[in-house]
């Protein structure tokens, strides 16, 4: 399971990418593909509205207060488990 902050979870076999969300926020095809995935109700924001990353899974992204970096630490942490 990868801890998403606020004791959320989800699991780690399901993560297809995580991104930084400050250092994608210039790219508008990011930008364009996240407003559609919030319309479209694709996005659970687990960060209040205020994401320091978010978490693609193939049926959900989810916003997370965690840092793209300590959540890739979190996810090698995991796959080391096993």
């Amino acid at each position: 399971m990868l801890h998403l902050g606020q004791g959320h979870t989800i699991p780690a076999k399901d993560v297809v990418l995580i991104a930084d969300w400050e250092a994608t926020r210039d790219s508008q095809d990011t930008v364009d593909f996240l407003n559609i995935s919030d319309e479209e109700g694709f996005i659970i924001d687990y960060a209040d509205g205020e994401p320091k990353s978010f978490v693609v899974t193939e049926e959900k992204i989810y916003y997370s207060i965690i840092s793209s970096r300590t959540l890739q630490k979190r996810m090698n942490f995991v796959y080391n488990l096993e």
